[in-house]
């Protein structure tokens, strides 16, 4: 079980948004773990039998004509996890972005920092999920991202492109020996106000060069407002990356379905199924 909370976001000026969320939560493992630790592929809400903050953030947030960026600073289980492999100073950095609008008549952008991750429809933040807790397809695909990022917002607002340098697979910094550049794409189509279709992509060498495991993988999902109470989302992710051995490549596949029911204004019900199959079944 958990909580979440928001504030409203508050101007400072025309220019300056500052805003606050937290989420805690109590969670209990049939397991029972001594170390109060669940599995090892939960990154969220991942503490047995205790009560404890998924993730507290504030965010500052800046929007004036042709510039804007983005500054939110975290605590919580899910920073101390998810990020253990990160500069112990870059830890608690939930987003440090900056961005420059390149043409006076398109929405035509570059960015550049750490972002929230192009890749899926769940994120870290629990209030913006169908899902109380994340699917497994979500804590085991980026969070977050690193690097520069180049897109485009059609003038009808129906279509979204964009093209990302990264740093690697979730990665702020580097890992050592690594000096391949990683890339991602998505493409967003939103015909209408009920209908999201999105397709990511991630390709890059995520060890250290001598190792050279490409890994190649593809996000692809659909949101559907079906009637004003019932929603769907279709969504699969399949991969491929070089084995240690050089000789095989690992393939997985995730396909995951979520119905969600609207009781009332402020009260839904949502279920997930989800299927992980590697190359070994």
């Amino acid at each position: 079980m958990g909580l979440a909370f928001s504030t409203n976001a508050q101007k400072l000026d025309s220019a300056i948004t500052l805003s606050a969320y937290a989420e805690a939560y109590y969670s209990f493992d049939m397991a029972q773990p001594d170390n109060h630790l669940r599995p090892g592929f939960f990154y969220s809400f991942n503490r047995h039998n205790e009560v404890n903050l998924n993730m507290g953030m504030i965010k500052l947030a800046y929007a004036k004509n042709n510039v804007r960026g983005n500054l939110a600073l975290m605590a919580g289980t899910y920073p101390q996890y998810n990020l253990a492999a990160e500069p112990e100073l870059l830890r608690s950095v939930f987003e440090a972005n900056a961005g420059v609008k390149l043409s006076k008549k398109k929405e035509l952008w570059l960015d550049a920092g750490i972002m929230p991750s192009h890749i899926g429809f769940e994120s870290a933040i629990g209030k913006d999920c169908w899902n109380l807790t994340r699917s497994m397809l979500a804590d085991n695909t980026p969070y977050y991202e690193a690097g520069a990022r180049l897109s485009y917002t059609s003038p009808s607002g129906k279509w979204y492109a964009s093209g990302l340098l990264l740093n690697g697979w979730q990665r702020i910094a580097r890992v050592d020996g690594n000096n391949t550049p990683a890339f991602g794409t998505q493409l967003t189509f939103k015909p209408n106000g009920t209908t999201t279709i999105n397709w990511s992509t991630f390709v890059g060498n995520d060890k250290p060069d001598t190792l050279s495991q490409m890994r190649i993988f593809n996000n692809l999902y659909a949101q559907f407002q079906l009637t004003d109470r019932l929603g769907m989302i279709l969504g699969c992710d399949i991969g491929m990356e070089d084995a240690a051995s050089g000789d095989s490549t690992n393939i997985f596949i995730t396909p995951i379905v979520i119905p969600r029911f609207k009781i009332n204004d402020k009260t839904f019900i949502a279920a997930r199924w989800e299927l992980y199959q590697d190359e070994d079944g």
